[in-house]
């Protein structure tokens, strides 16, 4: 049997949650158009008769602006050391950039097998498919290049195929019907996070913290959710809170469907929103909201 672990790496926003979701068969991560969706390391499972391909979802690469960007890029550093493979995610949509390259040959460099997933090509122009391929062609990167729609599914079989192909022998890491490390609990906050990210715009997402409060199911199989919304201004409160808290009730609301649907039944959602300012920054703060630091040896 195949088994081993591959980081999925690449710049903010170049898709790597949505790729990951689509080849495990589950959501394990939540996605949004805006960069920094992801923040914590997320491992989704892939398992198949014969193999088992255990997703390491890593924080887009990003300028450190505050202790929790810098922590993310450290868990991203982190990551990719120590998994048998990397799989370098590219936003064909965007387009390839140098940093692109850049970053390729920095994790090329580490000595770990390596492929790319050209992501987006059914938002793309045709055209510009032949274009990119040959300035990877020009980069003098010996790579395989998967142009791949996630959405649409187009090359993902291919894809999987044959990285599992490249997976060393060994054992399941993970139990059959499991899919992701994250708990009940994480995904229940990250549901409410990825609202606040579709809804609102600019700085506020980025500024935001869940914290679960109480989380259980009652004797009616009905679960128990009281979250806060953490955000760093007054400011941002109002807007999230809305005239008369319409904006919360609405986005409560869309959160609270996505729990159901994941959780496999009804969910009584109860929120408040707080101000700690520059939480972003505070180490304690991030360590008291679950913000996990993968430093390096």
């Amino acid at each position: 049997m195949k088994s081993g672990y591959i980081a999925v790496i690449g710049r903010a926003n170049a898709g790597k949650s949505t790729l990951i979701n689509v080849m495990v068969g589950e959501k394990v991560s939540i996605v949004s158009p805006k960069p920094q969706t992801t923040r914590d390391r997320i491992l989704g499972v892939l398992t198949e008769d014969d193999y088992q391909i255990v997703f390491v979802d890593t924080p887009g690469i990003y300028k450190a602006r505050n202790a929790l960007t810098d922590m993310m890029m450290r868990t991203t550093e982190t990551s990719a050391k120590s998994v048998d493979y990397i799989l370098y995610v590219v936003d064909g949509h965007d387009g390839i950039a140098d940093e692109d390259f850049e970053l390729m040959k920095k994790y090329k460099a580490l000595g770990l097998p390596m492929a790319v997933a050209y992501t987006k090509i059914d938002i793309m122009p045709k055209e510009n498919i032949p274009l990119d391929m040959a300035k990877f062609a020009d980069s003098g990167l010996d790579l395989d290049v998967f142009p791949v729609s996630a959405r649409k599914g187009k090359n993902v079989n291919a894809l999987k195929k044959f990285l599992a192909e490249k997976m060393p022998e060994g054992e399941k890491v993970f139990q059959q019907d499991i899919v992701s490390d994250k708990s009940e609990r994480f995904m229940i906050a990250e549901i409410m996070r990825e609202k606040i990210l579709l809804k609102f715009d600019k700085e506020i997402p980025h500024g935001i913290a869940i914290v679960i409060n109480t989380f259980e199911q009652n004797e009616r199989g009905v679960y128990e959710v009281n979250l806060d919304i953490v955000c760093e201004r007054a400011g941002h409160k109002a807007i999230l809170i809305g005239k008369q808290g319409k904006a919360i009730k609405e986005v409560s609301s869309f959160a609270r469907q996505d729990m159901e649907k994941f959780l496999g039944a009804k969910v009584f959602l109860t929120t408040f929103v707080k101000v700690k300012e520059e939480w972003r920054d505070r180490p304690a703060l991030l360590k008291e909201y679950g913000y996990e630091d993968l430093r390096g040896d």
